[in-house]
């Protein structure tokens, strides 16, 4: 039966390339399914670098610079277009696993309502949450060296996206580790069922 394996960490922790060092190590395929992906799909006319919110390029990813407690930040701001989008993602990743293929996701989940709809449609007995940590200054040197990244992208979310009240089935840590070595972590816990989509799914009829 067909897995998702579903990658959660900030910008430059490491989730492309532990997602294509498990495409490597896993013995059966798994597509990889990625945000970046989808947002360099989206027509360069509704990118936006600071836009106001009457201007096109809020519609769909939006580059909102911050100051925050005297540190310059950027946040990733998703217009109407932009959530519509990861809406069809995360569906797409459903319509991929219904269809017999595993998958990789590699995702931020900047709300907790994209969580929310990755446990509506996702199977959670087949879907291992993974969260993908790394050290600060580790993220802030990746980040410094890739073309197109604005600087303080990763910090303006380093904790927001893991803010997200479920249970990961598994945390790593990339800092140090090497993806093979990572990956292997990841590809250990695949030998056990996977638990935090159920207990989620769980802990809310109860509420």
């Amino acid at each position: 039966m067909a897995n998702i394996i579903l990658l959660n960490g900030c910008s430059s922790s490491g989730k492309t390339t532990l997602a294509l060092k498990l495409q490597q190590i896993l013995p059966e395929p798994y597509q990889h399914v990625a945000l970046d992906q989808f947002r360099d799909g989206m027509p360069g006319g509704v990118r936006g670098f600071n836009s106001p919110d009457t201007d096109p390029g809020a519609q769909g990813l939006n580059v909102v610079p911050e100051c925050r407690e005297g540190q310059w930040v950027t946040n990733i701001v998703f217009g109407d277009y932009g959530e519509r989008i990861l809406e069809g993602m995360r569906r797409t990743v459903a319509t991929l696993w219904q269809s017999g293929c595993s998958v990789i996701v590699d995702d931020l989940l900047f709300k907790q309502s994209y969580l929310q709809d990755y446990l509506q449609v996702l199977e959670p007995t087949r879907t291992w949450f993974i969260g993908v940590r790394c050290n600060s200054d580790v993220v802030a040197a990746r980040e410094a060296q890739r073309p197109g990244r604005f600087p303080g992208t990763a910090l303006a979310h380093f904790e927001q996206i893991h803010q997200h009240g479920v249970r990961y089935d598994l945390e790593v840590d990339t800092s140090y580790n090497s993806p093979r070595d990572t990956a292997e972590l990841i590809k250990e816990r695949l030998s056990f069922p996977p638990i935090a989509f159920t207990q989620a799914l769980q802990s809310q009829s109860r509420s």
